[in-house]
This record gives structure tokens, C-alpha cells and sequence, in this order.
């Protein structure tokens, strides 16, 4: 009977790790647009709901230690248990940077309308891409697709310089404009960072899924399976 009590519970807590990644996920991408079309009553709302982020994190927190201390799980159990409470803690994490993404663009807003670079926005979609796939891993506990996201940190590396380098050249070309240029090199280093936690969230799922831990091992999942995944699907 308790078995059975612990799997229902388990599905709840599994239902609020997923409504939370939801939240966090669309309010990412509030804030990516947010950057690029400078609309203030976009941001304010990143802004506002990242308190509902929080607040959320907090209930999910509370459950997990509530679940550890009533039944002693075990096992696979106990491995799940653990890796939400870490992917919590990056959602939350995750839901932090897209509000000071939201008040970067609230600042932007008062500045000279610098374009912003392509390469940005390319740099947006493939976090957003990686997010959206670690946390589909997390749904279906799919080790093969918590690599592919390991696998693309490098291609996020090489986006995140190749933008550095186009702001710096901005810098150079346009004095005038530095506040606005500078605003964005901050965008840069968050979009870098939300990449980390995307990682994060995939060695977690693997953590959960085959019970190694995954932190700063190499991954061994050639950036083609994005493509050979996407067949798949």
C-alpha cells in the first residue's frame, strides 16, 4: 500500500516539475523577444512572473523533502527524487536570468535602438532549442536525448564567442552607442549561462535515468544527433 501511495506521488511531483519547466520555458521566451522587438510590457511581465517562479520552486522543494522523509525511497525512486530537486533549483535559476534578460530590455528600451546582431538571435533560438529538448528528456526520462543536449554546448560556445566579437566591432564603430552595446554584451553572457543550466538539467535526467553521475565528464554524443534525433521524431 505504501508503494502504491509513493507512486502517486511520485506522478504528482512529476506533474509540478513539469508545469514549473512550462512556466520557466515560456517566460524565456517572453524575454528573447522581449530583447529584440524592445517591448517594456513583455519585460515587466518576465519580471512579475519570475515571482511565480519562485514561489513555485519553494512548493516543489517542500514536496521533494516531504516525499524523502515519509517514505525512504530507494532506488530509481530515491534518483528521482534527488535529480528534481537539482532540476528545481536550475529552473529557478533558469527563471532568474530570463527576468534580468526582461530588465535588460526594459533598459534598452530608453537607449538608442541598436540592432540587435543576427547572431543573437541565432544564439536565442539554440537555447531556447536545447532548453525545450532537456526538458523534453526530463518528460520521457530519455537518456539519448539528454545527450544530444550535452552535445550541442559546443556550438553554443562557438555562437556565444562569434557574438562577442560582433559586439566588440560594434563597440569599435559606434562610440556614440556604447550604453546600448553594453546592455547586449550582458544578454550575451545570460544566453551563455541559461545553455549551462540546460546541461545541467540533461546530466540530472541522466543521473536519474542510469544513476552515474554525469557533472564534468565530456559528453561522447556527436552534434550530428540533433539532426538524427529530429528523424527520429
Amino acid at each position: 500500500m505504501m508503494t502504491t501511495h509513493l507512486q502517486r506521488e511520485l506522478e504528482r511531483l512529476k506533474r509540478k516539475i513539469l508545469a514549473l519547466g512550462a512556466l520557466v520555458e515560456d517566460n524565456l521566451r517572453l524575454a528573447f523577444n522581449a530583447i529584440e522587438t524592445r517591448n517594456v510590457d513583455q519585460a515587466q511581465r518576465v519580471i512579475t512572473t519570475d515571482l511565480v517562479i519562485d514561489q513555485n520552486e519553494v512548493d516543489v522543494e517542500e514536496e521533494c523533502l516531504k516525499l524523502l522523509a515519509l517514505y525512504q525511497p530507494v532506488a530509481r525512486d530515491l534518483r528521482f527524487i534527488v535529480a528534481v530537486v537539482k532540476i528545481n533549483s536550475e529552473l529557478e535559476r533558469i527563471g532568474d536570468l530570463a527576468a534580468n534578460i526582461g530588465e535588460r530590455a526594459v533598459q534598452l528600451s530608453t537607449e538608442f535602438p541598436v540592432p540587435v546582431p543576427h547572431t543573437m538571435a541565432v544564439l536565442s533560438d539554440r537555447v531556447r532549442a536545447i532548453m525545450e529538448k532537456a526538458l523534453d528528456a526530463l518528460v520521457r526520462e530519455d537518456a539519448v536525448l539528454a545527450r544530444v543536449v550535452l552535445a550541442a554546448d559546443d556550438e553554443v560556445d562557438d555562437l556565444y564567442e562569434q557574438l562577442l566579437g560582433e559586439l566588440k566591432e560594434r563597440i569599435r564603430g559606434d562610440l556614440d552607442h556604447l550604453d546600448a552595446v553594453v546592455l547586449l554584451f550582458s544578454v550575451a553572457r545570460y544566453l551563455e549561462r541559461l545553455a549551462d543550466h540546460a546541461t545541467n538539467i540533461a546530466e540530472d535526467v541522466l543521473y536519474m535515468v542510469e544513476g552515474d553521475i554525469h557533472r564534468h565528464q565530456f559528453p561522447d554524443t556527436p552534434a550530428a544527433l540533433f539532426g538524427a534525433e529530429a528523424e527520429q521524431e
